[in-house]
């Protein structure tokens, strides 16, 4: 801790700003001198004087520099001209910014792997190496984060946009199967199973940014094909095709923010990137309910097309490199030229010294089996998975029901139908709030309380009060919408399901990220399989069960099923840890 305290001259408290060496911090004998002076100066004009805390430093720099924590007290003279409700707001704002960044400095920063030379370890040069993902300036960081999201939001909007269009392409292709005209949704959902578990090990093998750019033109070229199909066969074949290749975002944005941000920080990334496979698929039946109605069902598939390319163009110019085995792996080649010393290996070689090299086709394989292996040899991936995937199956099977109830029982058009989907959305952007608010700053608490010592686990605890409100929809949307109460109360009814399926998913994903950082992209992407294959086929048991059972029992059938995995997420957060200590993964 300094003798004195620094602090930042706000702009304009004191009439100018130092040098850009001295910018930003004077000590607390420093500002009070300043203030005298200015007080002497301008003694006729001042009128009031305020007391208020430091400002923290705000500029874009790496999250690995520690901010300043000290707090003192500065007297800011105030003149009639210059006071103003907007400079009290940005003060109001500046002082909560800094208390956020507090809160987040808990945290102990990561320590990394640097150079051995000496021994042929090659690493970074230093804790603060700025070639480091971790010490990417701020706004490259967060600037990469919302690009992919962007793209994260229009893969998942691509699966649903067709749901409301299905009887016009039937129509148009003279199919009466309603099982084989319901694939084209369905079978969207199993190319994203099938998807990760190759994009994701190829990407932790060659580097996020092709593998993911290269991923979304492919599903970007595929959607052309969607368009343009001209039977329905060849429409599930492209379907499958354009869900492969929308995957990537799905699979490789995990590994992504485990590259790039820190733990404190990584439940706010998480929320941000991931709340488009959850909105994405909500908006997406509004949407396609009214152009299917109003030009045509192909242009969904234009639709997708023409807002998801110009996101893919942009994610293929400005996203960086992030996974750090590839950049010191570009590093080791690099030395092993310039210093002559073929001997030279990476400090994330896993090799043992002087053994042989693997293959490429032994790497290929083994990255290629890692997602199956995780996902069934590790009790907790499989259980978190499990509990994700039969919230993800219902969201769909929801999304089947909600047409044929509303068009049948309460007489809504396809284009009015759709927009019983909105209650769900605004569901998802009040969980995504309160994941947001609460995520980080329950895992600065709890790391706090142990000693200062993390624990993946730490992101659970919010997890489990959603988990409590997600069968609260299917009991009150299935016996309103069986016994036709008022449109309005199925409706409503859907409000707690996206705010509860949002509240789960997203603490879970985090939790994976942070268990498994060095194998985040096998970690989504074996979670993704699991949660894509049940959303592609529970929603063709939806009809018969709603048949046998009506939509009352059939939707409290699910409900009973939610109340029984409540305990899923407290007995992960309880016993978690030491399962992971006790099976150690051999990936």
């Amino acid at each position: 801790m300094k003798s004195e305290k620094d602090v930042e001259t706000p702009a304009g408290a004191h009439g100018h700003r130092g040098s850009s060496s001295e910018q930003g911090t004077l000590t607390e004998r420093d500002t009070r001198q300043n203030f005298n002076a200015s007080s002497d100066l301008e003694k006729g004009e001042k009128t009031e004087m305020e007391e208020r805390k430091s400002f923290d430093d705000v500029e874009d720099t790496p999250d690995s520099e520690p901010y300043q924590e000290d707090i003192v007290v500065e007297r800011i003279h105030t003149g009639h001209s210059h006071t103003s409700a907007k400079s009290r707001l940005s003060r109001i704002a500046s002082l909560a910014s800094s208390r956020r960044k507090k809160e987040k400095e808990q945290l102990p920063p990561t320590i990394h792997p640097v150079s051995d030379l000496d021994n042929g370890l090659v690493g970074w040069d230093s804790q603060d190496d700025p070639a480091m993902p971790m010490n990417f300036p701020r706004r490259r960081k967060w600037i990469i984060i919302w690009f992919l999201a962007g793209i994260t939001f229009m893969t998942p909007f691509a699966s649903s946009i067709l749901a409301p269009a299905i009887e016009y392409l039937n129509e148009d292709y003279g199919n009466a199967d309603l099982t084989l005209g319901t694939l084209p949704v369905s079978i969207y959902l199993l190319g994203y199973a099938v998807g990760p578990l190759i994009l994701a090990p190829l990407s932790e093998m060659y580097g996020r940014r092709p593998v993911l750019t290269a991923a979304n033109f492919f599903f970007c070229a595929w959607l052309i094909g969607c368009a343009l199909a001209p039977s329905l066969n060849s429409l599930i074949v492209f379907r499958f095709l354009t869900g492969m290749g929308g995957s990537g975002c799905l699979a490789i944005g995990g590994g992504v923010i485990a590259d790039m941000i820190p733990i404190a920080e990584r439940g706010t990334a998480i929320s941000i990137w991931m709340v488009g496979p959850l909105i994405g698929p909500t908006i997406a039946p509004i949407v396609g309910a009214f152009v299917a109605q109003d030009v045509g069902w192909r242009w969904c598939s234009w639709i997708a097309f023409i807002a998801a390319t110009p996101m893919a163009l942009v994610i293929a110019i400005f996203n960086q490199e992030t996974n750090p085995r590839v950049l010191i792996d570009r590093k080791v080649a690099r030395l092993r030229k310039e210093l002559n010393r073929p001997e030279l290996r990476s400090v994330y070689d896993d090799t043992a010294p002087g053994a042989a090299p693997k293959s490429t086709s032994q790497v290929l394989l083994r990255g290629l089996v890692r997602p199956i292996k995780m996902l069934f040899l590790s009790p907790i991936l499989f259980a978190v998975s499990l509990y994700c995937a039969f919230a993800y199956g219902v969201l769909y099977l929801l999304f089947s029901t909600i047409p044929l109830v509303f068009s049948s029982t309460y007489g809504f058009s396809v284009g009015t139908t759709g927009l019983v989907y909105i209650p769900l959305g605004l569901g998802y952007l009040i969980g995504m709030a309160c994941f947001t608010l609460l995520s980080d700053r329950t895992v600065v608490r709890m790391t706090k309380a142990n000693n200062g010592v993390y624990e993946p686990e730490m992101r659970l605890p919010d997890c489990i009060y959603f988990a409590a409100l997600l069968p609260v929809t299917f009991f009150w949307y299935g016996w309103t919408a069986q016994f036709h109460t008022h449109w309005a109360a199925p409706v409503v009814g859907l409000l707690p399901f996206g705010i509860a399926i949002l509240g789960i998913w997203q603490p879970i994903q985090a939790y994976v990220i942070d268990a498994y950082p060095a194998y985040a992209a096998s970690g989504m992407a074996a979670f993704t399989v699991f949660r894509s294959v049940v959303a592609a086929f529970l929603p063709m048991a939806g009809p018969s069960m709603y048949d046998a059972l009506g939509l009352g029992w059939g939707n409290s059938l699910l409900g009973f099923i939610a109340v029984a995995l409540i305990p899923v997420p407290a007995l992960i957060y309880r016993y978690g840890g030491r399962l992971r200590k006790w099976q150690k993964l051999e990936l």
